[in-house]
Order: C-alpha cells, then structure tokens, then sequence
C-alpha cells in the first residue's frame, strides 16, 4: 500500500512539473522592433484666412514592426502624435498630442493646424509671428514597448482665427447681478459705469469688482438692456465660480462663496472668463 502511495505522489508530482514547464515555455516576450521614421511633405507651412479646407501638410510614418516570441505582433499599434514649439523638447505643459489607431499618415487642414496653433487653451501662439513647430511619433502597445520616431520640424506663421463667441458690437461690457453693488440692472437703467470692464482689445474685457459671495450675476454688452447677454450653460453652475465657458445667451454665473475683490476677465477670443481674487 506504501508502495502504491509512494508512486501515487512521485507520478502528480512529474504531472505538476510538466504543467510548469509547458506553462513556462508559452510565454511571450518582446525581441524587438524598429523606431518609426517621421516624414513630412513640406518644412514650410502657409496658413492664410479663406483657405481652412485646404490640406496644409500630410505626415508619414513607417511601421515599427513589434517583434515577439511567437513572431511579428498583429496586435493593433497605437501612435501618438506630438506637437510643440522648438525648444521646449516635448516637455511643454501646452504640448499638444493626437492619438491615432492603426493608421501610418495624418493630414492636416489650414483650418485644423491653425487652430492647434492659435485658437485654443493649448499652444496659443501669437498670430504673424514666425515660429518652428517640432513633432515626432510614438508607437506602442497598450501601454508599454514604446518606440520615439525621429523629430522633424517645420515653420509657420498662424493667423487670427474667428473669435469662439462673437465679441460685443457695442464694444463694451458690463457685469450685473445680485452679486454686485449696482444689484440687477433695470430694464432703461442708466449706464453703471464703476460695473463697466475695460476693453483690453476686441476680444478681450477685464474689470476689478466687488462680489457679494454666493450671489450671481451676468454680463451685457448694454447696461439697461437685457435684449442680450453672456452667461455660461447651466445656471449657477458651482464648477464654474473661478471661471469657465461662456456663450452668448445662457444662464446666471455664481460668484464665489467669499466675498470679496475680484479681477474678471473675459476672453471672446477663447469663449473663456476667469474669477481670480484680488
């Protein structure tokens, strides 16, 4: 019976090493691949008004070939995309990365590119200015075996692109409101002029107010006149106290919970305002 136990255990134990090993060897693991070489069809870039639905420049990549035990990878490759200003060697807080599935080739439009550049929170370059923008591409899978491609650059001057929200043809701006001394403006009110900004430049307003905390208020482009307005989409929204969004129309904007002076800027440009306490 000793013996029959004693064979018993020795075959589950030459069982448990012949799972081990053949578990042991269906793992797969990475050999290699190559980098991805970054090419661009110009190194000069003309982005001009009226032509926004021009392609401006197309970029290409090769395939880095992802190398494992069981062969080439057929796994999906992802790339990202990145663009930034020289100097700043991808390192930037306003670097702008795309991520694109499978394909080896991205093609921009005049309108696309010159909002990257321009009309956005992100690189928010100067327009007629000239400027080297550098960009390369990573590859991976999942989250890891990422491969850099070489860096190529090119030059571009961006333009002025339409503001987010059409500025005040009034061109001035008022801020009303609980929130503030001057309380709601009345319909045929006279104007306020110590709630009235100052026009920094067509698209951009800033004013040094007191605000009641917890109050709301608005903004008009004609004090008295409630025929138009900029707020922001939801009423009071409390993610939106320190600034955020704002459209023409819309509903009341919540002051912060303390009171006290606060710098407002409004950015027609951007579609943007800002609460920053003084």
């Amino acid at each position: 019976m000793k013996i029959k136990l004693l064979i018993l255990l020795q075959s589950s134990f030459l069982l448990i090493c012949l799972l081990s090993c053949k578990k042991e060897e269906n793992k797969i693991y990475f050999e290699g691949g190559t980098a991805p070489q970054l090419t661009a069809s110009t190194a000069n870039v003309t982005l001009e008004p009226g032509q926004e639905a021009n392609t401006v420049i197309v970029l290409k990549w090769t395939n880095p070939d992802y190398k494992f035990t069981t062969g080439i990878s057929s796994q999906d490759v992802s790339y990202a995309l990145e663009m930034d200003t020289l100097g700043a060697n991808f390192a930037s807080s306003k670097k702008v990365t795309t991520v694109i599935s499978k394909d080896l080739t991205k093609s921009y439009t005049v309108g696309e590119l010159n909002g990257i550049l321009g009309n956005s929170m992100v690189l928010q370059l100067d327009p007629r200015r000239n400027y080297t923008i550098q960009m390369r591409v990573i590859s991976s899978i999942g989250s890891a075996v990422k491969l850099a491609s070489n860096v190529i650059s090119f030059t571009t001057k961006p333009f002025a692109p339409p503001p987010k929200v059409t500025p005040p043809a009034s061109g001035k701006l008022y801020i009303t409101g609980s929130a503030t001394a001057g309380n709601w403006m009345g319909t045929g009110d006279p104007e306020l002029v110590s709630q009235k900004f100052t026009k920094v430049s067509t698209t951009l307003y800033q004013i040094t107010v007191a605000l009641i905390g917890g109050q709301s208020y608005t903004f008009v482009p004609v004090y008295g006149d409630w025929g138009n307005k900029y707020s922001i989409a939801i009423k009071n929204d409390p993610n939106e106290v320190n600034g955020g969004n704002f459209q023409v129309g819309g509903e009341d904007i919540l002051a912060p919970a303390t009171s006290g002076n606060y710098k407002i800027t409004v950015d027609f440009q951007l579609g943007k305002f800002t609460v920053v306490k003084q």
